[in-house]
């Protein structure tokens, strides 16, 4: 575990320190939890065991030696349950603050600066991760699948043209049943002759009553009506 932290203890960190801690926390760590920076205070006075903090890409711990370094404790916070973290610089040293969501608010001082920066940027790029987490875009891939699966192919199917009005017209229409007269049957002639000109114009209107119910085509009602015209 030390050779995995090479690239992170870099700021001076007391190597003594450093090795009891992990040491501990080899049997702390959960599964796929990795160590991201370790931080340990540095105060004016010599300090033998110095209190640090640990942070994880699951977690904020917080150790601080018992018994005269024989024993150790750890205090954790989820990263779920940190509201804020926090960094305050001064003459000797930096303080490393964080803030939880039922208003607890936590601290370790006497930290170099370098170290508490670390401590920040760290701890901001985890509470981004939660708020803005990073998806697999093949695992993305398949949820956009599933959200959104293939419209049923509706196949078009061609209707018969309807050429002849009467076949969607109900068979007990009200009007009287037309039959095409030839223009030049002279039987047809005779009875419109026969007919008055109230007869005549009665028989027009029914006529435009069949045009209007889609009975007969507007080139037959033409016809029909230049005919009995003749007649009036």
């Amino acid at each position: 575990m030390i050779e995995n932290l090479k690239n992170i203890l870099n700021e001076d960190q007391d190597p003594k320190a450093i090795e009891k801690i992990t040491l501990k926390l080899e049997n702390l760590l959960m599964s796929n939890e990795e160590v991201g920076y370790i931080a340990v205070q540095k105060k004016p006075a010599l300090t033998v065991f110095p209190d640090s903090v640990v942070v994880t890409n699951k977690r904020i711990i917080i150790c601080k030696p018992k018994n005269l370094g024989l024993s150790m404790e750890f205090i954790d916070y989820d990263w779920n349950d940190v509201a804020g973290t926090f960094v305050k610089e001064g003459i000797l040293g930096a303080e490393f603050t964080f803030n939880t969501k039922s208003d607890l608010t936590l601290n370790i001082d006497y930290l170099p600066k370098n170290q508490a920066r670390k401590l920040y940027t760290y701890s901001k790029e985890q509470l981004d991760l939660l708020k803005n987490p990073i998806v697999d875009p093949y695992i993305a891939e398949e949820i956009k699948v599933e959200e959104f699966p293939q419209e049923e192919i509706i196949e078009e199917v061609i209707t018969e043209e309807v050429t002849h009005f009467a076949e969607i017209v109900p068979s007990t229409s009200t009007y009287e049943t037309y039959e095409e007269p030839k223009s030049n049957s002279t039987s047809n002639e005779r009875k419109l002759s026969e007919f008055s000109q109230d007869e005549l114009f009665e028989k027009l209107q029914n006529y435009k009553r069949l045009l209007d119910n889609g009975l007969i085509m507007q080139g037959e009602y033409d016809t029909l009506k230049k005919e009995i015209l003749g007649y009036m």
